[in-house]
């Protein structure tokens, strides 16, 4: 199994998700629920975070695939699959989380990205597949900080590139957060294809007509966190 990236990342876009209760309008109790810990800054330079949730158990983030870019992938014969543990079905593809942890700071102070963390969803991911050749997106690491989702690449089952840089994330329609049971569930992020991307499945698809900032689909993070 591959080993989760170390990497400090986010779990939203920069000014998106804030788990404080005034926020989403959340109770104290249900702030309780999330059994998030107020913690302490060890840093002079670092201000003191809001609240902790050390350890995400477990969970999905789901992706509602956008109708233009099935369509785009029709009119490039690309089929879409999975790989690993992901699942595809009614125009959504899911992707396990595999690791997780979230500190947030005050969105009102000047400490910025104010959400950090990590959100691995190792062992899954996105395929495409035209002919003979299958580009494989997987090991899917969110960074919403910097608004970004990064991911290995391989080609016909030989990695072409690691830790890329292949989704934009973007906050715009993010709802409030949800709380179902032993879960918290935020949706309403989209997800765009990077740069990056764009020109690795333009070059080898022998393609122009995937550029930047195409919609993928609507993300929605299920998390477990008791």
């Amino acid at each position: 199994m591959r080993k989760s990236l170390k990497t400090s990342i986010t779990l939203a876009t920069t000014g998106a998700l804030v788990l404080g209760g005034a926020a989403f309008g959340i109770s104290s109790a249900q702030a309780s629920t999330l059994a998030i810990h107020t913690v302490s800054s060890s840093s002079s330079k670092i201000p003191a975070p809001v609240a902790s949730v050390p350890e995400v158990l477990g969970g999905s983030t789901a992706v509602k695939l956008d109708s233009g870019f099935t369509d785009a992938l029709t009119a490039l014969k690309l089929t879409p699959g999975v790989s690993g543990d992901a699942t595809l079905a009614d125009g959504s593809v899911s992707f396990p989380i595999t690791a997780g942890s979230v500190t947030y700071w005050s969105p009102d102070g000047d400490y910025k990205p104010y959400v950090q963390g990590l959100l691995n969803h190792d062992d899954s991911g996105l395929t495409l597949k035209a002919g003979d050749t299958t580009v494989t997106l997987e090991n899917f690491v969110v960074n919403p900080g910097s608004s970004k989702l990064y991911g290995d690449v391989l080609v016909n089952g030989k990695v072409a590139a690691s830790n890329a840089f292949l989704f934009e994330l973007w906050g715009g329609s993010l709802k409030p957060l949800q709380l179902e049971g032993d879960n918290a569930i935020l949706t309403g992020t989209t997800v765009h294809v990077s740069e990056d991307a764009a020109g690795l499945l333009n070059k080898t698809f022998g393609t122009d007509a995937v550029k930047r900032g195409l919609l993928v689909g609507t993300a929605t993070i299920t998390a477990q966190i008791k």
